[in-house]
């Protein structure tokens, strides 16, 4: 049975839609059969992996307009597939409000084609709304993104516990916190290196949730999505491609 992961942050910018396509680029070069799901209203995913997020995608599927199987699109990369956003996904938060059971919606839409694949990557909005909700319940795992500076980091450990906690008792009771990445890691900042020291002095007693794998400030990161491709396939050799290899391989070994 495949593994499904959401990639969740209340806060924008911390390198969320960047490690969920890199971590599934990566899975698909190691065999991995990979579908990449963008829930995300702004369709960041599906820009960087080359797909136009105008057309029909999983705001169609969640509102019975079209069937999954029918908007599930190839990359460039083998193995690697994806079910685009767009910004009609931004109107789901208000149509699905008095929708009985819409907490479920995604799970049903992906229930059908989870077995064909070995992982499915979701990736959700900047926030806790219906449509992250929906991300927390067809997964398995959740795989949180956090950015080595302060901001991203206040309010960030209560946020976590607490949404995951609720979610297990409530709605998806096998949900399970696949670990925390620290991402735009600068070495010559202080400031990195004391949100990494605290975050870890918080994690003390269970330092299994922390990602060993730190990734860099890397400017090849930042062209690849202009390019339309994962890293992998912009420049495998840069810093940033490293160290989400790095990444990827313990996100396998882990879930």
């Amino acid at each position: 049975m495949g593994k499904t992961i959401v990639f969740a942050n209340q806060k924008g910018g911390v390198g969320k839609t960047t490690t969920t396509v890199n971590v599934g680029s990566y899975m698909a070069a190691e065999g991995k059969k990979v579908l990449l799901v963008d829930f995300d209203p702004q369709g960041n995913l599906s820009s960087s992996v080359g797909c136009s997020h105008k057309q029909e995608g999983i705001y169609e599927v969640i509102t019975s307009k079209v069937k999954i199987e029918d908007v599930i699109r190839t990359t460039d990369q083998e193995n690697l597939s994806i079910i685009t956003s767009n910004l009609n996904l931004s109107g789901a938060t208000i149509e699905l409000v008095d929708i009985e059971g819409r907490e479920y919606i995604l799970k049903k839409a992906l229930a059908s084609v989870k077995d064909l694949y070995d992982y499915i990557l979701i990736d959700c909005p900047p926030s806790l709304g219906v449509l992250t909700l929906n991300g927390f319940v067809a997964s398995d795992f959740v795989i949180v993104p956090l950015q080595c500076e302060f901001f991203a980091l206040e309010g960030f450990i209560s946020m976590l516990f607490q949404t995951v906690k609720r979610i297990q008792q409530t709605v998806n009771k096998k949900l399970k916190i696949a670990g925390i990445v620290f991402t735009m890691y600068d070495s010559r900042t202080r400031l990195s290196n004391e949100v990494i020291h605290k975050v870890k002095a918080t994690f003390a007693s269970h330092p299994e949730i922390l990602f060993q794998t730190i990734i860099p400030r890397n400017i090849k990161l930042t062209e690849a999505p202009s390019h339309g491709v994962p890293i992998n396939l912009y420049d495998n050799n840069c810093v940033g491609a490293k160290s989400y290899h790095k990444l990827t391989l313990e996100v396998i070994e882990r879930v």
